[in-house]
């Protein structure tokens, strides 16, 4: 005769019955029985309502699926030969990006006869590094790929990323600074 453990509704432990006797009384109680652990010996069986259970396990997953960190990939293209001017709007880009918690991956575009000077590109990229250390870390190193040298930087883990700054506060600023003016 085939038996299983069941496990009533609130989680009390009925025993080994047979299968008979656990869906009449599941049947008595109004509710299905459900065999949760198929691999023990004997199975386990629980008695429960399956839809509510369905519905319970959707909203978890549901919920979960809600609270996952979304890693955004941002990119910052550069050339060789920048200007400081140029390589600083660039890094200020870098860092925003870093505050915000999001991956960057910095691309050095060579053209023509640049692409014979490598060197130039990975100091550049090793001079950013070091500029944003204190936001961000390499998380891939300088890579040559055909024509672009590619790095990838990631937020520190305990740096806390910044709201994303609305545009009625920015304007909310400008206007108390101009009426403190004598």
């Amino acid at each position: 005769m085939p038996e299983v453990r069941l496990v009533g509704p609130n989680g009390e432990q009925v025993g080994i019955v047979r299968i008979e006797d656990a869906l009449r009384l599941a049947q008595e109680a109004d509710l299905d029985l459900v065999e949760v652990a198929p691999q023990a010996r004997p199975p386990v069986c629980k008695l429960m309502d399956f839809g509510k259970f369905k519905y319970e396990s959707a909203q978890k997953a549901r919920e979960s699926r809600r609270n996952q960190v979304l890693t955004v990939i941002k990119e910052q293209k550069l050339r060789p030969k920048i200007d400081s001017h140029d390589y600083e709007t660039k890094k200020r880009n870098v860092v925003r990006f870093l505050e915000h918690g999001n991956k960057v991956k910095v691309t050095i575009m060579f053209r023509g006869r640049e692409q014979s000077r490598p060197e130039l590109g990975f100091r550049l990229l090793q001079r950013l590094a070091e500029d944003v250390e204190e936001l961000g870390f390499v998380e891939s190193s300088a890579k040559q790929d055909g024509r672009n040298m590619i790095m990838v930087l990631a937020p520190h883990k305990n740096l806390k990323p910044k709201p994303k700054a609305t545009e009625g506060a920015d304007s909310d600023e400008l206007s108390e600074s101009s009426t403190e003016e004598p």
